[in-house]
């Protein structure tokens, strides 16, 4: 399998495998509904769309190409959510598609009834042209103040997903203030763990530095500055967030300053679900849909 360095190699990926049946829950919102119709026409989904019957018709009128959808009926945001479960559960559709839903009301039903016996956390795929290939970051949607567990059990999804883009070994940055080990800061304390875990071979088929700080982890010149040197950086492919504050606060900067391009994905369910910014825009959805449709097939 050729290693996935752009949005462009991911889009000729995935016409490799089969379209993705999906169910869009909240399908109520035209950003969301323009990007299901590019996915769909370019054959990476099938959407079942998710929502109140009426609010939905309406929105698929100004939509070009969303009129032959079907609709399933969901009177409220939770209802869309349960229903979109049920219909994961049942074999009717392979994944889930977050529409204009909250996301605690999308991922409530998903906690209760797609677990499986990995941690369930959430990885944004950020395509930028100051660098030189695409980038993950991880956890800024899902797992609110993680501890050395969870954030080891996150790094393992993110190493899971880098190796369905063809890496075998993924780089990995546990991000914090600093690049010493601080007991004051305890993000600094887990970064070294992690670290010396992954030597352990305690996570597997990754190569696991930290802390770190975000130019430490980006420019291998920042570190080459600062004295020290790092297996990860300027070549890394996996940035740990802290908490996901740190986590939205970074990939918000990335996509809104620096014109970065999102993908974002939950990891760790039982089907992929495609969890974005309700103001990201249709292509970031299309992305996010080719993404489930490879970890559908390469599970």
């Amino acid at each position: 399998m050729p290693t996935i360095l752009s949005f462009d190699q991911l889009l000729l990926e995935v016409q490799k495998v089969p379209a993705l049946r999906v169910a869009v829950v909240g399908a109520t919102d035209e950003s969301v509904l323009a990007g299901m119709v590019d996915a769909a026409s370019a054959g990476i989904i099938e959407p079942v769309l998710v929502g109140a019957e009426g609010a939905v018709r309406d929105c698929v009128a100004e939509v070009a190409g969303a009129e032959g959808f079907p609709i399933v009926e969901a009177a409220t945001e939770d209802d869309a959510a349960r229903i979109g479960v049920d219909l994961v559960a049942s074999g009717e559709v392979r994944g889930l598609v977050k529409g204009h839903v909250h996301t605690a009301a999308f991922m409530h039903p998903v906690m209760q009834r797609l677990r499986t016996n990995r941690r369930i956390s959430h990885v944004f795929i950020v395509e930028l042209a100051t660098y030189k290939k695409l980038l993950m970051v991880t956890d800024a949607a899902v797992n609110i103040q993680p501890d050395l567990a969870t954030k080891a059990a996150i790094i393992d999804n993110a190493v899971r997903l880098a190796q369905r883009f063809g890496l075998e070994r993924a780089k990995v940055a546990c991000l914090s203030s600093m690049e010493t080990v601080n007991p004051a800061v305890p993000s600094t304390i887990d970064a070294a763990c992690l670290a010396k875990m992954a030597d352990r071979n305690q996570i597997p088929n990754a190569i696991v530095d930290g802390p770190l700080a975000f130019d430490g982890a980006i420019s291998a010149e920042s570190t080459r500055l600062k004295g020290f040197t790092s297996p990860v950086s300027g070549d890394v492919d996996i940035l740990l967030a802290p908490d996901i504050d740190a986590g939205n606060i970074l990939v918000k900067d990335l996509e809104y300053l620096a014109n970065g391009t999102l993908a974002g994905i939950v990891l760790g369910a039982s089907a992929p679900i495609v969890l974005t910014s309700r103001a990201d825009p249709p292509r970031s959805r299309l992305l996010s849909c080719a993404v489930a449709a490879i970890i559908a097939e390469r599970p």
